[in-house]
C-alpha cells in the first residue's frame, strides 16, 4: 500500500474565511496596516461575570472529565435557556455539549449521513456546511437565492429539490454570510415539506442574539410537534457572548439523534472544556444586560457600514437584518484593472483589495455567492470608517 493522504482529506477545501484572515494578519505581523473585515469574530471583551465564572471554576477544581454530552449545569442552563427565549420544552438527555457550534454540527452530519444521503444547503451559505456534509458521506445539492430576493429562497425551489435521498435541510437564521432571517411563513413552509418527505431539519441559530430590533428570530422547532421531532437546534455562546475561544456549542433535538451523537463524541473528542462549561452556563443563566449592549452596538455599525457602501459608486449592499455581516455587490466592477491585473471575478477583487486597498474581505464565491464580497462589521467604528475609506479610494483607483 503507497504512503499518502486519504481522498476524503485532499478533497477538502480549505476555510476561505479563515485564509483571508491569515492572509491579513501576516500583512499585519510584516508591519503592514490592514482593515480586517474577514473574520467573523465578535471584538468585544468576554463580560467579567463570564470570566469570573471560569475563574471560579478553576478555584474550584473544575479540572476533570466532565459527562461526554457535558455537565448537568449546563445541560441544564441549555434546556431552561431554550424554554425561555425559543419556547421549546426538552429534556437534559436531549441536549449534548459540543467543542463549538462547528463540532455540534459535524456531529450532527456524522450522525445522520449515510454515503450518498442528500443535505439541501440554500445558497449564499456558510464555507463549512458542504464540506462537512461531504467529510461525513453525504451530497450537498445547493438552492441558490439572489439578492433580490434577500437571498431566501423560494419553498418551491426548495421542493424541487428534494429527492428520494434527501436526508435534511440546512437553515441558517439569521444567516452567515448575508444577514438574512427567514420569516415565519417560510420556516411554515419547510416545516411542512420535512413532515411530508420526511428529512431532518438542521437549524443552525448561533446569531439569534444578534438581530437588528425590527425583526425577531423564531425557532422552526417552535412551529409544532411534529417539526420539533425532526429538527437540530444548532446554538452555542461564542457569537452572543463574546466566548469564541471557549469553545462551547450545543445540539438539542431527538432523543435517538443526540444519544447517537454523544455516542460519536465518546470516541472523537470526548466531552468539552469543563471549566469552560462552567462559564457558560453563567452566561446562560445571568442578567442579560451584556447581550444587548452587544446587540446596539452592531446595529450602529451596520447602519454606518451599509450607508458607507451604498455611497460608493460601484459598490451596493443590502442592510442585513442580522448577525455582522453586510454582502457588498462588486458585480458593477467586474472587468476592470487594479494596477494591471484584471479583476475577472470577485476573488480577484479580494485579493486585490487586500494586497493593494490594505482591506481584508472574504470573496463571495467561497459562499458561492459569485460577484460579492462578505464583510464582517464585527470590528471597531473607527476601523470601520477607516475600512470604508479605503474601499472608496481603491474603488476610484480602478482602470
Amino acid at each position: 500500500m503507497p504512503l499518502g493522504i486519504s481522498e476524503k482529506a485532499k478533497n477538502i477545501t480549505p476555510s476561505a474565511t479563515f485564509a483571508m484572515d491569515a492572509k491579513a494578519k501576516a500583512m499585519q505581523a510584516a508591519g503592514e496596516s490592514v482593515i480586517g473585515f474577514a473574520a467573523g469574530e465578535p471584538d468585544f471583551d468576554t463580560p467579567v461575570t463570564i470570566r469570573d465564572a471560569m475563574k471560579d471554576a478553576l478555584d474550584r477544581g473544575m479540572t476533570r472529565y466532565s459527562a461526554v454530552a457535558g455537565t448537568l449545569e449546563l445541560r441544564g442552563a441549555i434546556v431552561e435557556k431554550l424554554k425561555r427565549d425559543n419556547g421549546l420544552t426538552y429534556d437534559v438527555s436531549q441536549i449534548i455539549v459540543s467543542n463549538g457550534a462547528k463540532h455540534s454540527l459535524y456531529n450532527t452530519f456524522f450522525t445522520l449521513l449515510d454515503d450518498g444521503d442528500e443535505v439541501i444547503i440554500p445558497t449564499p451559505c456558510w464555507v463549512s456546511y458542504p464540506e462537512m456534509v461531504k467529510m461525513t458521506g453525504g451530497v450537498p445539492v445547493f438552492v441558490p437565492a439572489c439578492e433580490k430576493d434577500n437571498f431566501i429562497p423560494a419553498p418551491t425551489a426548495i421542493a424541487a429539490a428534494i429527492t428520494p435521498k434527501t436526508k435534511a435541510f440546512v437553515l441558517t437564521s439569521p444567516n452567515n454570510p448575508n444577514g438574512c432571517i427567514w420569516p415565519e411563513s417560510t420556516l411554515k413552509a419547510i416545516a411542512e415539506l420535512a413532515v411530508k418527505h420526511g428529512f431532518y431539519v438542521i437549524s443552525d441559530e448561533i446569531y439569534e442574539s444578534l438581530i437588528n430590533s425590527a425583526h425577531k428570530h423564531v425557532s422552526i422547532a417552535s412551529l409544532g410537534d411534529e417539526i420539533k421531532a425532526r429538527t437540530i437546534v444548532i446554538n452555542g455562546v461564542s457569537k452572543t457572548y463574546a466566548m469564541t475561544g471557549f469553545r462551547i456549542g450545543y445540539a438539542a433535538g431527538p432523543k435517538d439523534v443526540i444519544q447517537a451523537m454523544i455516542d460519536a463524541q465518546s470516541q472523537a473528542t470526548s466531552a468539552p472544556n469543563t471549566p469552560a462549561q462552567h462559564a457558560a452556563a453563567v452566561a446562560l443563566s445571568m442578567p442579560q444586560d451584556c447581550v444587548e449592549s452587544m446587540r446596539l452596538e452592531f446595529e450602529k455599525r451596520r447602519d454606518v457600514i451599509v450607508k458607507g457602501i451604498n455611497a460608493i459608486a460601484g459598490l451596493s449592499c443590502r442592510k442585513p437584518e442580522g448577525a455582522f455581516y453586510v454582502m457588498m455587490n462588486v458585480s458593477a466592477l467586474m472587468g476592470k484593472r487594479c494596477a494591471g491585473v484584471p479583476l475577472d471575478d470577485c476573488a480577484a477583487f479580494a485579493d486585490a483589495l487586500l494586497t493593494q486597498g490594505k482591506v481584508a474581505t472574504v470573496p463571495g464565491n467561497a459562499f458561492m455567492a459569485e460577484g460579492f464580497c462578505r464583510l464582517s462589521y464585527a470590528t471597531s467604528m473607527e476601523n470601520i470608517l477607516e475600512g470604508l475609506r479605503r474601499i472608496e479610494a481603491f474603488v476610484k483607483a480602478l482602470a
